[in-house]
């Protein structure tokens, strides 16, 4: 998906991988042998232990550059299954957020294309990234989704944009269900 991730954003995702480095580097012996990291997380994990006050906050800021270099799917998924962390939610709190800011923002350029135009915005755009999302997440109905959205732009009430979030995070979790279930 073509998103704008604004600095603020990256810093808050930054922010996330820092508290899973937290995290990671307080896992024991027994849990860092099953952690799904590479050899090289392994080792800046044990470079963690032992370490006090600034040097251990600069340790863990490194791991999470290092984390920030693979794939962090499973790494929050382990987590969460070992210790029940809110890491998984959050993320997912905030990747919610961003699809729905993402799908706003064309809309409301769309929107002013029209504008522009002088013609009438409808809920029927040529959309990719909605075309993206639907492939994504299957459970989602189009419609319900660009009505919701053509309805924020056109009275720009909150309620439509807080019924977006909420569209977007049921679609986010229930992947994640189904995720968890096959795994399972």
């Amino acid at each position: 998906m073509a998103e704008l991730i604004s600095r603020s954003e990256m810093k808050r995702i930054y922010k996330q991988v820092e508290e899973l480095a937290r995290e990671v580097a307080d896992l024991s012996d027994k849990e860092l042998k099953k952690f799904p990291g590479g050899a090289v997380v392994h080792e800046e994990i044990l470079a963690t232990r032992g370490l006090k006050g600034g040097s251990r906050n600069r340790q863990i800021k490194y791991l999470a550059k290092v984390l920030r270099q693979g794939p962090l799917d499973e790494m929050y998924l382990f987590i969460s299954n070992k210790k029940g962390s809110k890491l998984q939610e959050k993320k997912q709190f905030h990747y919610a957020e961003r699809m729905r800011d993402t799908l706003i923002n064309e809309a409301m350029e769309v929107s002013q294309e029209c504008q522009s135009m002088q013609v009438p915005f409808e809920p029927t755009w040529k959309s990719d990234i909605i075309d993206e999302i639907i492939e994504n997440y299957p459970n989602l109905k189009e419609k319900e989704l660009r009505s919701v959205i053509h309805q924020y732009i056109t009275t720009h009430n909150k309620f439509h944009y807080r019924e977006l979030f909420r569209i977007m995070k049921a679609a986010v979790d229930q992947k994640d269900r189904l995720q968890k279930g096959s795994q399972g």
